[in-house]
């Protein structure tokens, strides 16, 4: 019976939930899979903090080089995030001959092809189910339930901080600026949530999903990236008069040869499993050829459920290491299909649009004449809320309509004296 050492490089959240769960599982582990996982080194900048869960402080180092240089350990599971100096932990681990789990889903997206390469080069292995979805079976499910389909679209709720903002304001009729308040108060929200509400977390889960789906890299440059800061109350109430929920989906889907790429705030219509994804929960829905279509529902983060994630890399590696078996990251067959991006001027929506025009006679007609000059037709319209206000809300459903003519038709009906604050428009999608 080998036994597995491990070392951890990060113990914070995430670190010391897994140590907690090999300590309070270890028997069962062990029974599972024939080898007992040993915590031989834990690596963290802060080895004076009280944490969740006891530890022989031998274990504990300041130094990541007596886990990387360490010829007993196995696996190096890499939790500290961001890109450096992660990105040269991982590599020099690798060339010492170890195998690696992270859920680093910033790494993976930026420099995921180098690592993997270098990992195929060095015989090693990199597994990474908890970057994105924590504790949800996504990309064990890709890579191996799913191995004989090709597929069609992947739609993701991934960012649970935006989940729960816009949650909040649908469910408690608060304003952004409330809602973001209180998933800071509750630690669903970092003090600098950038990241998470202006989509960039979930373009880089994106492009994780998109190479297991679609076997392509794509860069974060190659994705259309808008977050929700412009989201308003009013939006979320006239999208639940209209029958939608508004979510922040990630968006992966072929059309004919090409592949689109993009994240942005969503109108999806009640009916659909989708839109009833509240607070910090993440939902991933999958069409494919064999399988249909599936959705992957859990929590999006959290000590535990991300912890579980990581555990089951260490299964799967420990069993891997017992057997003598290599998987390559690298082996996912590229959609020969697919010949190019399509850029995102070039995609085709439905759209809500809310205008702020001032209440007098015509503004409609102007509205729709420009909208009409670039073949845009509408769908329905109403005009909210009648008082005694400067500018009123004109809210329009659009039907299918090019983006680069959608854009330039509302760049020219902004630049109307009877229009206030610029529009806000909004992508609808039947999934």
């Amino acid at each position: 019976m080998k036994k597995i050492n491990i070392g951890l490089i990060g113990f914070g959240n995430v670190g010391s939930g897994v140590v907690k769960i090999l300590r309070e599982r270890k028997a069962s582990l062990k029974s599972k899979i024939g080898s007992e996982i040993n915590i031989k080194k834990i690596a963290d900048k802060d080895i004076a903090s009280k944490r969740n869960v006891s530890i022989d402080k031998g274990l504990l180092t300041k130094d990541v080089r007596e886990v990387i240089l360490d010829p007993h350990i196995d696996v190096v599971v890499e939790l500290i995030g961001g890109i450096h100096p992660a990105k040269e932990f991982i590599i020099e681990a690798l060339k010492n001959g170890k195998n690696i789990i992270t859920a680093n889903k910033a790494l993976l997206a930026e420099c995921g092809k180098e690592l993997f390469a270098i990992a195929d080069d060095r015989g090693k292995s990199i597994y990474f189910e908890a970057s994105v979805g924590a504790g949800i079976p996504i990309i064990k499910s890709l890579r191996e339930g799913l191995v004989a389909n090709k597929f069609h679209s992947i739609f993701g709720i991934v960012n649970g901080t935006s989940n729960y903002i816009l949650s909040e304001m649908s469910r408690n009729n608060c304003t952004f600026a409330e809602a973001l308040r209180q998933a800071q108060a509750k630690g669903f929200a970092e003090k600098d949530p950038a990241l998470d509400i202006a989509g960039v977390d979930s373009a880089h889960k994106l492009i994780i999903l998109a190479y297991l789906c679609f076997g392509r890299f794509v860069s974060l440059d190659d994705i259309f990236v808008e977050g929700i800061s412009r989201i308003s109350l009013s939006d979320i109430n006239y999208a639940k008069e209209l029958g939608f929920e508004i979510k922040l989906l990630a968006i992966a889907q072929k059309e004919k040869d090409e592949l689109e790429v993009r994240v942005h705030p969503t109108l999806i219509p009640k009916k659909h499993l989708l839109s009833s994804v509240e607070s910090m929960f993440n939902a991933i829905y999958v069409s494919s050829d064999l399988a249909g279509e599936l959705l992957f529902y859990g929590p999006g983060a959290g000590q535990l459920s991300a912890a579980s994630a990581v555990v089951s890399d260490l299964v799967d590696l420990a069993q891997d290491i017992r057997a003598g078996l290599f998987r390559s990251n690298l082996n996912i067959i590229a959609d020969s299909s697919i010949v190019k991006l399509r850029k995102i001027d070039e995609t085709h929506s439905r759209y809500y649009i809310r205008f702020m025009a001032k209440d007098q006679p015509g503004v409609l007609a102007k509205i729709s004449g420009i909208l009409a000059k670039f073949g845009i037709s509408i769908a329905s319209v109403t005009q909210k809320e009648r008082k005694k206000a400067k500018h009123v809300p004109i809210v329009m459903i659009i039907h299918d309509a090019r983006e680069k003519d959608l854009r330039a038709a509302l760049a020219m009906i902004t630049r109307l004296n009877v229009i206030g604050e610029n529009s806000v428009a909004i992508r609808m999608e039947e999934v």
